[in-house]
């Protein structure tokens, strides 16, 4: 119970931080990349506390941990070009 509330404590600012960011500077590159590499943290944070997949199956980890890895490096792709 309590690694369960240390990680929403922990994503409580992650998600403040994420709106801010997205308020202030939406069309700069840096805020976007800070963006989106705060929604990777709490994707490993629900994926591996939430979920409960830290003692799960490799291969659900790495889906689940790989699939917004892919979704962030395309976004910042197609944010980066012109």
């Amino acid at each position: 119970m309590r690694t369960l509330l240390l990680a929403w404590l922990l994503m409580l600012p992650m998600s403040v931080a994420s709106v801010w960011l997205g308020h202030h500077a939406p069309d700069l590159l840096l805020p976007v990349a800070a963006i989106l590499l705060l929604g990777l943290g709490k994707a490993w944070i629900i994926t591996l506390r939430f979920m409960e997949l830290s003692h799960g199956p490799r291969l659900w980890q790495a889906l689940l941990l790989g699939w917004p890895l892919v979704v962030t490096g395309v976004i910042l792709a197609l944010h980066a070009t012109p």
